[in-house]
């Protein structure tokens, strides 16, 4: 690696230092604080750390943690990985991850979807992972048709590899004008944010179409069929050709190998982070059977499906933080288990909890719901109109002393998850 220059270097050890303070004072893990002071000092030190590394840089409305956390662990079969493990997705994030590796030749960073045209400037990354785009916190990021619209804008003009899932068609119009792309069929369960045209506003057809794996024509393979085929029927926009599809618990490769993913990560969503990944960690050069055992190590990701214990009820933590990581949630659910659904609205979470309206809930009926968080009234409401009984409870902790020993469910949104966590030392 490039020795910084000592500016450079003040910089990163001083953000260290503040990092290492704000743990030891229990302020949080200091990525965000220790980023924030090394960039006062050297507003340029992003750029320069970057240098000379081989980047990946993971953006997503939904699952750019989990994804990044197992590229990141398929990537240490190659060697030391920088990485923000923790979601601290914004430059002084990055900044603090960065450092924090200041040797380490590979880096993989999560970026916040509205910051990912900032980074790819600054850290002139060699990788994009792109996987979903649907609404999140919409009084921050806004509408997310101008996000891919940036998104477009930054990779143009680029020598950059992009891995995108071509089944989302925000993301593809986003992907569709960098040098390089390899499309991923990873899926799309939530598609109310993309039934019309980002580039010409008419109408998508959504269809199911006969396809032949990957890596197989002329070999008498026959066709399959896919449900995630759209068209737009005004112009010539349609979802591109994919190199790895995700077929039900396996990842079809660009050579047409099945290859099973015995994930230790439950659910579809998490299969779908897995087909992004592998995909990545062939950009760098690291095959199939290399990269995917690594994978299967992973069991839980910044306390998401993490399980913790307290007189004798186990919670198995999950996040949703908006409509279409609500409906993967729902996906991991024991239907035999009763839940706990805990809502906030601070700045993180934005504000606005309409969102709460386009979730589907009647999912639920039939088994206990406790519901707890700031915004707890606001969610029962929308339980009520959707006729599912629930049990409202002044916090969490009271909800879960109102269960029997045994194990239990929660969802939570980003706040109310990480406030859980709290409780419970910040279980990992």
């Amino acid at each position: 690696m490039t020795q910084l220059p000592l500016r450079a270097q003040l910089a990163s050890a001083l953000g260290r230092t503040a990092a290492t303070l704000s743990r030891a004072t229990g302020r949080g893990d200091g990525s965000v604080i220790g980023g924030r002071v090394s960039l006062v000092l050297e507003p340029d030190l992003l750029r320069q750390l970057a240098h000379d590394r081989k980047l990946a840089l993971v953006s997503a409305t939904n699952g750019k943690t989990t994804t990044t956390r197992l590229i990141t662990s398929a990537l240490q079969e190659l060697g030391e990985v920088a990485t923000n493990a923790f979601g601290a997705n914004m430059p002084a994030g990055h900044v603090s991850a960065l450092s924090s590796a200041k040797d380490a030749p590979y880096g993989v960073l999560e970026v916040d979807e509205k910051y990912l045209p900032e980074v790819i400037d600054a850290t002139d990354a060699g990788v994009v992972c792109l996987m979903n785009l649907s609404r999140d916190q919409m009084d921050r990021a806004g509408e997310i048709w101008l996000l891919a619209q940036k998104w477009r804008r930054a990779l143009a003009g680029r020598n950059t590899h992009v891995i995108a899932n071509a089944d989302d068609p925000l993301v593809t119009w986003g992907a569709s004008t960098a040098a390089s792309v390899t499309w991923v069929s990873a899926g799309q369960p939530w598609k109310e944010d993309s039934w019309c045209c980002p580039q010409c506003g008419g109408p998508l057809d959504r269809k199911g179409m006969e396809y032949v794996p990957p890596g197989s024509a002329g070999s008498g393979s026959k066709p399959g069929t896919t449900e995630n085929d759209w068209a737009c029927r005004e112009c010539t926009f349609r979802r591109p050709v994919p190199a790895w599809v995700l077929d039900d618990d396996a990842v079809i490769d660009p050579r047409g190998r099945r290859w099973v993913l015995d994930l230790r990560l439950p659910g579809r969503a998490n299969r779908a982070n897995a087909a992004i990944a592998l995909a990545t960690a062939e950009v760098f050069g690291l095959p199939v059977e290399r990269a995917l055992p690594r994978l299967r190590e992973v069991t839980s990701v910044a306390g998401r499906y993490t399980t913790v214990e307290r007189d004798g009820r186990h919670a198995r933590l999950l996040l949703a933080k908006n409509p279409a990581g609500w409906l993967e949630a729902f996906d991991v659910l024991d239907p035999s288990l009763p839940v706990i659904l805990s809502v906030n609205a601070q700045g993180p979470d934005g504000r606005d909890t309409s969102w709460l309206w386009d979730v589907d809930y009647r999912v639920l009926r039939g088994r206990p719901v406790f519901v707890a968080g700031e915004r707890r009234l606001d969610l029962a409401l929308r339980l009520d109109v959707a006729g599912v009984p629930f049990q409202l409870a002044g916090s969490f902790g009271q909800a879960l002393a109102a269960q029997p020993p045994g194990k239990v469910d929660v969802i939570a949104n980003y706040t109310a998850f990480q406030n859980i966590r709290s409780e419970f030392g910040r279980a990992v």
